[in-house]
């Protein structure tokens, strides 16, 4: 479950509207801003509630003592191992490591990895009978816990955007050997200025 991005409210104070009566629109509008924001930058912001993950405790996702998870994560509750054991939080390490709890701050970054400490020298990842899905994570998974900044930004921009489309046409222009062909905007420039920076590198 995640945070809101962006509210009725605050696009209205954006574009000057004091009147309530299209707030169901702007309902549909918000979320549908919210889901373009996601499957632009392949991410989850705001995530406010725990989730349960399972990993192979075998495999190229395990390498040494880290298990990677090939997915964001902004928080741990439990690590339970595919033996059935707790590992304490005293016993692994976050990577990457020391980037802060604020997704505002220049060196912030979710975790990608778990790795095991070397002291702790009596666990290892493994597992009882059935490897597949043995290890289990849960926590906040996504980017932040908070929405960032520029992220509520961009949701507020576009779902503004999409609601002066009902009165005006946008198009975006491509020029071919023919002529100008007009297509209705997809996503303004400057939204996707403020998501670039938060696709990852590897997909």
């Amino acid at each position: 479950m995640a945070l809101d991005y962006t509210t009725p409210a605050i696009v209205r104070d954006y574009l000057g509207i004091s009147s309530t009566s299209d707030d169901p629109l702007l309902i549909q509008i918000c979320e549908a801003a919210q889901s373009a924001v996601n499957r632009y930058t392949r991410r989850e912001f705001g995530i406010s509630a725990d989730s349960t993950r399972y990993f192979d405790a075998r495999g190229p996702h395990i390498y040494n003592r880290t298990l990677y998870f090939g997915y964001d994560l902004c928080a741990v509750t439990s690590i339970t191992n595919g033996d059935g054991d707790a590992i304490a939080a005293t016993d692994y390490s976050l990577i990457p490591r020391n980037v802060g709890t604020d997704p505002n701050s220049p060196i912030y970054a979710p975790y990608y990895a778990v790795r095991l400490l070397s002291n702790s020298t009596d666990i290892y990842w493994t597992y009882d009978t059935e490897w597949m899905d043995a290890i289990r994570i849960v926590g906040k998974w996504g980017y932040s816990v908070t929405v960032p900044n520029d992220i509520a930004q961009a949701t507020m921009r576009l779902a503004s955007f999409y609601y002066r489309q009902k009165d005006a046409q946008m198009y975006d222009t491509t020029v071919i050997e023919a002529g100008v062909v007009a297509r209705p905007m997809a996503m303004p420039v400057d939204v996707r200025a403020l998501l670039d920076r938060y696709i990852p590198l590897v997909t």
